[in-house]
């Protein structure tokens, strides 16, 4: 059975983003250091983005608005490894000021047209291609 896992590029504006929020692991110790968009399992009896804002709201402490999903190159959503794969969604917060609360040590906003900062950072390899997605997506 394949794990659903939901994810947010969170922007500074859905309208018009100029900057992208990533999020670095503390956990599991193959990813500790390593950044993410913000995010996790969808649980059972959930929709997709009811588990989105939850998951946002106990690793950030915010609420969000989301905006169109990130187009993925499969139906089901991003391939993260054998057994799992990923539905990302543009957000912008609506409450709160992002914090890391859970899972993370550290968020930072990165400009969007700013390749060589956006790509340098040491992103999970499997957020990698969804990186430059939302990037080409955001415009």
């Amino acid at each position: 059975m394949t794990v659903q896992v939901v994810g947010a590029a969170i922007v500074d504006s859905l309208a018009r983003p100029t900057r992208l929020l990533a999020a670095r692991r503390t956990a599991p110790p193959a990813f500790a250091g390593m950044w993410e968009f913000p995010g996790g399992k969808v649980e059972p009896g959930e929709t997709h983005e009811a588990g989105l804002h939850r998951e946002l709201a106990e690793e950030l402490g915010v609420r969000v608005r989301l905006g169109r999903e990130v187009p993925a190159p499969e139906s089901d959503g991003w391939p993260l490894n054998a057994k799992a794969v990923m539905r990302v969604w543009f957000a912008e917060i609506v409450d709160g000021h992002a914090a890391p609360l859970q899972d993370h040590d550290e968020l930072r906003w990165v400009p969007l047209d700013d390749v060589e900062r956006l790509t340098g950072l040491a992103w999970i390899p499997a957020d990698f291609p969804i990186v430059e997605a939302v990037r080409l997506h955001s415009a």
